[in-house]
């Protein structure tokens, strides 16, 4: 299993929930399967062409997750963070 953090923006498609176990070997396996629980969590980090939103930002451990098919591998760490912006 992948723990997965998700910023507090995405709280409300988790039901609350700010840390996840998914399944996976790669970021759009682990999304996916997220998903499936959560409808509606991935295409707020994904787009339409199933490429990471601008203001997202993916890593898997300290590593940046550039694409969806970014290995993963089994107890890893896949930390979502979101762009703040403002005035």
């Amino acid at each position: 299993m992948v723990q997965v953090l998700l910023p507090s923006q995405l709280y409300a498609y988790s039901g609350g929930v700010s840390r996840l176990e998914a399944k996976g070997a790669a970021v759009g396996e682990v999304l996916d399967d997220l998903d499936a629980r959560f409808p509606g969590l991935k295409f707020r980090i994904v787009d339409e062409q199933d490429r990471i939103r601008r203001h997202m930002r993916l890593f898997v451990g300290r590593l940046e997750a550039r694409d969806m098919a970014a290995p993963i591998a089994d107890g890893e760490e896949l930390l979502i963070f979101g762009a703040l912006s403002g005035g």
